[in-house]
């Protein structure tokens, strides 16, 4: 009897597999990159792709041309520093950090204290 390692092999095959319909769709990002993604025949084409080189939002091509993107705007990704500035003002914000810090420098002096 001859031994095999767990896991490190399948005893499947891909004989008598068949493998469904693909098809190749191309992106363009704002910065120039474009690169294809494979969907299914059936898959429902997304209009944006995050794009693989820089991260921003890509558009899909269709005939070496940008397609209308509906629903939606095209920008740039927001950064997490945006979105907090959409939930709170500066002056929130500035009050927090004074906050935050005046509590860090209380810890710092307690610990070197007992230290």
């Amino acid at each position: 009897m001859r031994g095999m390692r767990l896991g490190s092999q399948s005893l499947e095959s891909d004989r008598g597999v068949e493998l469904a319909s693909r098809q190749t769709c191309e992106f363009r990002c704002q910065q120039g990159h474009t690169f294809p993604v494979i969907f299914s025949m059936e898959a429902e084409l997304p209009q944006t792709w995050e794009c693989s080189d820089c991260g921003s939002v890509a558009v899909r091509l269709e005939n070496g041309v940008e397609i209308e993107v509906t629903g939606m705007q095209v920008d740039e990704k927001r950064s997490h520093y945006d979105m907090v500035l959409e939930r709170r003002t500066r002056e929130e914000l500035e009050e927090l950090l004074a906050e935050v810090l005046a509590e860090m420098r209380e810890r710092r002096s307690r610990g070197r204290l007992t230290a």
